[in-house]
């Protein structure tokens, strides 16, 4: 084993290589991921001292008034322990995690990955991308068809830097805006904004931002002034979505509707 092959694999040059192959490509927020990494090993004998899988996303913050975008941690998991790989040996390891609640849907310009790292002590580490789809829960999908009966259409997706509203679970949320397109709202609010909060059990806690149209002077001054808005916690509940949209919208439409004036 020449000590060129080794200096040429501590700089990742005919060194080991990792490839993880996922069980499917779409998931929901807190559904198993299960998949395998298959790792090759490279031109010398190597030791892996162990390979992790980490939920990636990014988020937009504003800095100095600027929007930029940040890489995010949802979440890490030791998927082996350590590992002595002989030169061009082939091995397979299978894993089996959850994926965080707080895992923001992939809509917009907000993506996830799954990123995997195997650490080699005094070598460049090996490392994988597996982008995936996030799609919403029979919850977040019984809110969003409700939104929709109730005249609204979504115009834009936005996943922000908010920790107070994030708290432990992440620095972001994923901010879900609709306009009044008919209906009961259209000419009473000028827009509606909803974030999924938690994911409790089958049911979801949101936070709704109803934002209603200026009327008048006193209406303009207030919108100049932001009172125009209100913020209002509501809990969806497994049974309300067992319930169907209808039920969901009924639920909606009486919180809505004490702010619409």
């Amino acid at each position: 084993m020449s000590l060129f092959n080794r200096i040429m694999a501590s700089v990742g040059i005919g060194s080991a290589k990792v490839d993880t192959l996922l069980e499917k490509s779409s998931y929901y927020p807190g559904e198993e991921i299960r998949g395998v990494i298959r790792i090759y090993g490279g031109a010398v004998e190597q030791r892996i001292e162990g390979i992790d899988l980490a939920v990636m996303t990014y988020y937009t913050r504003e800095v100095n008034d600027t929007k930029v975008q940040e890489k995010a941690q949802l979440g890490v998991v030791r998927a082996t322990g350590a590992i002595q790989l002989r030169a061009n040996e082939q091995k397979d390891v299978e894993f089996s995690f959850r994926l965080p609640v707080s895992t923001p849907l992939t809509v917009g310009r907000t993506p996830v990955f799954i990123q995997t790292t195997a650490d080699i002590r005094s070598a460049v580490d090996p490392t994988d991308q597996d982008r995936i789809d996030v799609v919403a829960t029979p919850a977040m999908r019984a809110v969003m068809q409700a939104v929709e009966s109730l005249g609204f259409r979504l115009r834009e997706v936005e996943t922000i830097y908010a920790p107070r509203l994030g708290g432990s679970h992440s620095p972001f949320v994923q901010e879900w805006e609709y306009k009044p397109q008919s209906g009961a709202y259209r000419g009473r609010l000028d827009e509606l904004e909803v974030v999924f909060l938690r994911q409790q059990g089958g049911g979801a806690e949101l936070l709704l931002q109803i934002d209603r149209k200026a009327v008048g002077l006193f209406g303009h001054f207030a919108e100049a002034m932001e009172m125009d808005e209100s913020f209002v916690r509501v809990t969806v509940s497994e049974q309300d979505v067992l319930g169907g949209p209808q039920r969901v919208a009924s639920l909606l439409d009486q919180v809505i509707s004490r702010y619409a004036h």
